[in-house]
């Protein structure tokens, strides 16, 4: 048996090799991951496969799409629009895509099948990537939240409250009234402020909107390919893009980048650079 000098001796050099590998590895590695607002809703030709060619071109660690990725509305058609929008990523495969069920995904039991399949988990999950945590939720099927789905987002948040950026995605901006009229009394701003969430996005109606209320914010996400509406004007919100956000330790750098011709100019903002009315002027 080792006498009580080795033994001491042993464990103050495991205690400076535990030291030495943790000031090695150092802080995380900064990284980016891209999200992206609806390809159908009405999918304008061409749209949705450009700003693939550019995301792709950033390398991002993971790609989150906030839902309608097909037209849908119709169970006898909806296998082969999922295998078309298939035939579209699979060149993109080596890059994670997280889908977030739209009202064009999910409309009935069969679609909901559909979307279990190719998206390759429940219309509600969550997941980790390094510091990040990012909670998806189900309001394809109704303008609201239902109670489901926040006692899922409040069980979820709990058992995750240790991760120091947390994001919340949904299709519907069922927030939106809420935020506006800055009334702070939905169930989901009362649980995103508890559990400290930094960023709540949805998508559905295709124009870039940002409000923050409480140091939560929300973000409406302008299209990636679903037609656009109203004025139709970039200083509205109204233009096809998608936005790439860059993760070093717990800051965060949120851009919204336009997609290039001919499609758009390729404009390039900060997410402070929005509002609730469109472009900070």
């Amino acid at each position: 048996m080792p006498g009580p000098r080795r033994s001491a001796a042993f464990f103050l050099l495991l205690v400076a090799a535990v030291l030495a590998a943790i000031a090695t590895a150092g802080p995380a590695q900064p990284f980016r991951f891209v999200i992206l607002g609806d390809r159908a809703g009405e999918a304008q030709p061409g749209v949705y496969e450009q700003i693939w060619r550019q995301v792709a071109a950033r390398k991002p660690a993971f790609v989150v799409s906030v839902g309608d990725t097909i037209q849908g509305g119709t169970d006898a058609t909806a296998t082969r629009e999922w295998e078309q929008a298939e035939r579209i990523l699979k060149p993109y495969r080596a890059y994670p895509l997280y889908l977030v069920p739209g009202n064009h995904d999910i409309w009935s039991p069969a679609s909901e099948r559909l979307f279990r399949k190719h998206a390759g988990h429940a219309p509600h999950y969550s997941f980790d990537f390094e510091q990040v945590h990012c909670v998806v939720l189900d309001n394809s099927r109704t303008d609201q939240l239902p109670a489901g789905e926040l006692t899922f987002l409040e069980q979820d948040l709990e058992a995750h409250r240790a991760q120091p950026m947390k994001l919340i995605f949904s299709h519907r901006p069922s927030w939106l009234l809420d935020v506006a009229l800055r009334t702070g009394n939905s169930p989901l701003h009362q649980l995103a402020r508890r559990y400290g969430v930094r960023y709540v996005i949805a998508g559905h109606v295709h124009q870039m909107l940002h409000l923050t209320l409480d140091g939560v914010e929300y973000v409406s996400m302008p299209s990636s390919g679903g037609h656009l509406r109203a004025t139709e004007r970039y200083e509205d919100g109204w233009f096809f893009g998608y936005a790439t956000v860059g993760v070093r330790g717990t800051e965060t750098d949120f851009q919204i980048d336009e997609t290039g011709p001919p499609y758009g100019q390729g404009r390039v903002t900060k997410l402070k650079d929005w509002g609730m009315l469109g472009l900070i002027r």
